[in-house]
């Protein structure tokens, strides 16, 4: 077990966002999180990271998980679209978890960033300014942050929000390619065919879990048929 919840409900200011979380996420997952809009998804992507405590029930984490280690990519802001700094620049914050109380970025922080940068195939951009680089460009820039930070869990929010399809479907791919490499992701997405896709297992919200499974036997749900619409069923 990566991550767990327990019972768990999540909200802002005494109101219940969501609901009757009861899920598990091993090692080399890969969860879908799906549902409408409000539904609760990024309030629980919150919970995960511990941003947010849960009104009720816990979060439990496993193999050694800390919450600092968890890679995270958020729903990208105008205001960060327009950051003034290198993708190397911030690749490199992406390390400030593990740089603990030290003043600066030591050699090892500097190595992981440069492994990640090639990994994506990014190396080219790595003293472009992050402003000036296309949608798909700043996505794996701030994938590479993300994943500087983890060796276990990347959670990723809406990550191709904005991206056209040539971009979106190169983001998913190397997604379930870093999946296959072990690492254990959890998404959030309104892309229902690239979950259905890609994705080990879904998490179905709408205030509260609907469904968590399998993608297979998601499929094969009521819940899956009404969302899917039967267009991937057996």
């Amino acid at each position: 077990m990566v991550i767990a919840c327990q019972n768990a409900a999540f909200g802002y200011e005494g109101n219940t966002a969501v609901s009757g979380l009861n899920f598990t996420v091993n090692s080399g997952d890969y969860l879908c999180v799906v549902g409408e809009n409000g539904s609760g998804k990024s309030t629980l992507i919150k919970g995960l990271l511990r941003l947010k405590r849960p009104q009720s029930g816990s979060v439990l984490t496993g193999d050694g998980l800390l919450p600092a280690e968890i890679g995270y990519l958020p729903q990208q802001t105008a205001a960060q679209k327009d950051f003034p700094a290198s993708a190397h620049e911030v690749v490199l914050s992406g390390r400030m978890g593990a740089r603990g109380i030290a003043p600066f970025y030591s050699r090892r922080d500097k190595s992981v960033v440069d492994e990640n940068l090639r990994l994506l195939g990014i190396e080219s951009l790595r003293n472009r300014c992050y402003r000036e680089l296309s949608g798909g460009q700043q996505q794996r820039v701030l994938l590479a942050r993300a994943l500087v930070a983890t060796k276990k869990l990347l959670l990723l929010d809406e990550p191709t929000a904005g991206l056209d399809p040539t971009a979106t479907a190169d983001f998913y791919e190397l997604i379930a390619k870093l999946n296959r490499g072990g690492l254990t992701v959890i998404i959030v997405s309104h892309d229902i065919t690239s979950a259905v896709k890609y994705a080990s297992h879904i998490l179905h919200l709408r205030k509260k879990q609907l469904f968590f499974g399998t993608t297979a036997d998601y499929l094969n749900s009521e819940t899956g048929k009404l969302f899917v619409g039967g267009a991937y069923s057996d």
